[in-house]
């Protein structure tokens, strides 16, 4: 990597995390605080084929159709399917272990992201798949993403009390925001772009979010909260530099690849978007039903719509990895 590069300047003003499960990329950029993942993430890379059309991962997938046979018994709450897919994501965040110094961090079921319940015993299984693989590596240095609905907001404060680190993750506004803060979350990460425009090269996010994580910063920090900003979703490096100076930013490959290939000059004297916020101070009711209706009403409904259409392809996507586990055991 040459020197003086955009990558190198991000990091002296922001802490950097990798959003892939790919770990040729921490190993040839990184060192990174951070890995961030998803089905999305680990179904990409999962899907990944040799000259030959084989699997890349054939052995990892393997392995963990077999941990979900022995665990099945077991396990009252999830199929093998459900299991093996957990086993998977946790074997390619373990890669990222030796080049990261912060947390690992592994999304739960998208499919139960209305039940407080079943994502709490979810997060406490992949904790425990984490323990199995690698009993020597530090519990404490994997965070469970969740994403952030009413429920999903409820089991992090119950994980957060007993020392499990969270992560709000489908974060769209202050309403969210104020709610991730008040039950302890450890992260947010706002999606700067809808979900969507990772998937229909033909969409433009015309409500971006990006002053949105200078907001959540600023309450974050005024009002002596814990917790931090991990903005996601981004699609340029001009989104990434306009971020420069939140906590942590998390970022694709193509586009750290490109930061790393691209120099400071030009860069180091640009203000970075949040030195130009009015920040006001977040009026957000924290009771269910005036939350919820709050949630409902913020931008007439665009921001529930956000949600509710991350968590849609991000559901899609745990059906793909759970078919993925399907296809390899029938051919046993």
């Amino acid at each position: 990597m040459a020197s003086n590069t955009l990558l190198e300047h991000l990091r002296s003003l922001t802490s950097v995390a990798c959003d892939t499960l790919d770990v040729k990329v921490a190993e040839h950029l990184g060192p990174f605080t951070d890995c961030t993942s998803n089905q999305a993430i680990a179904f990409h890379e999962l899907s990944k084929v040799d000259g030959n059309g084989k699997s890349v991962y054939e052995d990892v997938i393997k392995k963990s159709l077999t941990g979900a046979h022995w665990m099945f018994p077991k396990q009252a709450d999830a199929t093998v399917e459900e299991l093996a897919v957990e086993l998977m994501m946790v074997q390619l965040s373990l890669g990222f272990a030796p080049h990261t110094t912060g947390y690992l961090h592994v999304q739960t079921n998208p499919k139960w992201s209305y039940s407080t319940d079943k994502t709490v015993k979810n997060a406490k299984r992949i904790l425990a798949h984490f323990r199995h693989i690698a009993p020597d590596f530090d519990i404490k240095r994997v965070c469970i993403k969740i994403p952030a609905t009413w429920e999903g907001l409820q089991a992090c404060r119950e994980l957060e009390m007993h020392g499990i680190a969270t992560l709000a993750t489908t974060m769209f506004c202050m309403e969210q925001a104020v709610l991730a803060a008040q039950v302890g979350c450890t992260y947010i990460a706002p999606y700067v772009n809808e979900l969507r425009v990772h998937f229909d090269p033909s969409y433009h996010d015309s409500d971006k979010g990006l002053t949105f994580c200078f907001q959540a910063q600023h309450y974050f920090e005024t009002q002596g909260c814990k917790t931090k900003v991990l903005a996601a979703s981004l699609t340029s490096i001009e989104e990434v530099m306009q971020l420069a100076g939140v906590h942590h930013i998390t970022i694709s490959p193509p586009l750290l690849a490109e930061l790393a290939a691209t120099t400071a000059d030009g860069w180091k004297d640009r203000d970075v978007l949040g030195r130009e916020l009015n920040h006001a101070s977040e009026a957000i009711p924290l009771d269910e039903s005036a939350w919820r209706m709050a949630f409902t009403r913020s931008k007439a409904g665009k921001n529930e719509g956000k949600i509710i259409q991350a968590i849609n392809i991000f559901a899609d996507m745990q059906d793909q990895l759970e078919n993925m586990a399907r296809k390899f055991q029938a051919r046993a």
